[in-house]
C-alpha cells in the first residue's frame, strides 16, 4: 500500500510504480513521452470551479479538501479502481501545480489512504470497532 505523491515535472523514477496525473489540464510544455503517465485520472481531479476558487490559497486549504472529497464522491468507482491498484503495488500520484504540499494530488492520497484503511481486501466497508465495557 505505497501511494507516493510527485510533481509531474520531476523526472520518472524506476520506483515509481504506477503513475496517475490526478490534474483536469495536462502539464504545460511537458509532451507524453518525457512525463510517462500511465494514466490520466481527469474524473479524480477537482473541477475547474473547484480549482480556481482554491488558487493555493493556504488559509482556504481545510475547506479545499472538504470540498473536494465531496466532488470525488461522484467518482466512487474510479476512486475504488486506484486504491485497488494502490493495494497491488506503487502508485505515485503526480500533478503540475507549483505548490508542493496543499494541492489535490496531496488530498487525494489522504483520502485514499483512510478509504483503504477501512475498506476490507474485498473492497467493502469495515464496520466500525465497537468499544466493549469492562465489568
Amino acid at each position: 500500500m505505497a501511494i507516493s505523491v510527485k510533481r509531474v515535472y520531476e523526472s520518472p523514477a524506476a520506483d515509481d510504480g504506477l503513475r496517475v496525473l490526478v490534474d483536469r489540464l495536462w502539464p504545460r510544455g511537458l509532451s507524453k513521452a518525457a512525463a510517462r503517465v500511465d494514466l490520466w485520472a481527469r474524473d479524480l481531479s477537482p473541477s475547474n470551479e473547484l480549482r480556481k476558487w482554491y488558487g493555493h490559497d493556504a488559509a482556504k486549504w481545510p475547506e479545499f479538501k472538504r470540498r473536494y472529497r465531496a466532488e470525488l464522491a461522484a467518482h466512487a468507482d474510479a476512486l475504488k479502481e486506484l486504491a485497488t491498484r494502490a493495494r497491488r503495488g506503487k502508485v505515485t500520484l503526480l500533478f503540475g501545480s507549483k505548490e508542493p504540499r496543499l494541492n489535490n494530488a496531496y488530498a487525494l492520497r489522504q483520502i485514499l489512504q483512510v478509504r483503504m484503511r477501512t475498506a476490507s481486501p474485498t473492497g467493502r466497508r469495515k464496520a466500525p470497532r465497537r468499544s466493549r465495557a469492562v465489568a
